[in-house]
């Protein structure tokens, strides 16, 4: 069995996304077939998916919602991690025998990762980390970068004979969930003040890193698409709520970021028995 992903045992982590969803059932097969989840429960109007015992996605219907504005507050990504280079390897050989569209592929010197846009246009990451004990770090921040993604060498990892993708492996999490947000400094100083997450890294002014316990990065903002904006409108579909695990929290709480994007802060036991 792998080992659970370094960016899961720091003191916070991200545990699952809340998804407003106009065609939810359309969006949970998305999410089975294309980036490989389990449907874990369906409970009402709410549809969890996940890797095996470990929910991370969850879709909430609302027919009645208006698209998501690209241009607002909201969700950039979420970055489904999993354990090992050669998974990645196994997803990209699925991505290419079923044709599935991707954005982008990109080394980051600390992660290697795909992108993909789901049917309701929110933002998809798939990666795998490379060893944290190798990354480079200078006054407290993280070296990262945007170069071309070494596919060839990707799928090269998965080993010989090996089965074929069957779908997100034990111990795949979500590794970080990147935001458009009005502006970054303001991002910043809420995840700094609000959960004592450090800043590791910026982008210029157009995008900020933060993360707990040395993590490349649990959460990013970025102006890339969303200079300027203003708080999110409820009435559309896209991100509903962030929840963060947390090994000190006796208690659950909640905060909104400074563009009404629900945070949820859970204790990690909590966490093991939300499906």
């Amino acid at each position: 069995m792998s080992e659970l992903p370094f960016a899961a045992t720091t003191p916070i982590s991200v545990a699952r996304v809340g998804l407003k969803a106009r065609e939810a059932d359309k969006l949970a097969d998305f999410y089975r077939s294309v980036v490989g989840l389990q449907e874990l429960s369906r409970d009402g109007e709410t549809i969890t998916l996940g890797s095996p015992g470990r929910p991370l996605l969850v879709l909430e219907r609302d027919a009645a919602a208006k698209p998501d504005d690209p241009r607002a507050a909201g969700l950039f990504h979420t970055a489904f991690l999993l354990p090992s280079r050669a998974d990645l390897g196994r997803w990209i050989n699925h991505a290419i025998a079923d044709r599935i569209q991707i954005d982008g592929a990109s080394d980051h010197i600390v992660s290697e990762a795909l992108y993909l846009t789901d049917p309701e246009g929110n933002g998809i990451e798939i990666y795998a980390d490379r060893p944290h004990e190798g990354w480079a770090w200078e006054n407290g921040m993280v070296k990262m970068a945007t170069a071309r993604m070494d596919i060839p060498g990707v799928v090269g990892s998965v080993p010989e004979g090996d089965a074929p993708w069957q779908g997100m492996p034990e111990n795949t999490v979500v590794g970080h969930v990147h935001l458009r947000v009005g502006d970054p400094r303001a991002a910043e100083s809420f995840w700094n003040e609000a959960y004592g997450f450090d800043t590791v890294a910026r982008y210029g002014t157009q995008a900020a890193f933060m993360s707990s316990g040395g993590y490349h990065h649990h959460i990013a903002g970025n102006t890339w698409q969303s200079p300027g904006a203003g708080r999110r409108d409820p009435s559309r579909s896209g991100l509903s709520w962030v929840e963060l695990r947390s090994s000190q929290a006796s208690a659950a709480s909640e905060k909104q970021d400074p563009w009404g994007t629900l945070i949820r802060l859970v204790p990690d036991k909590a966490v093991a028995t939300a499906a």
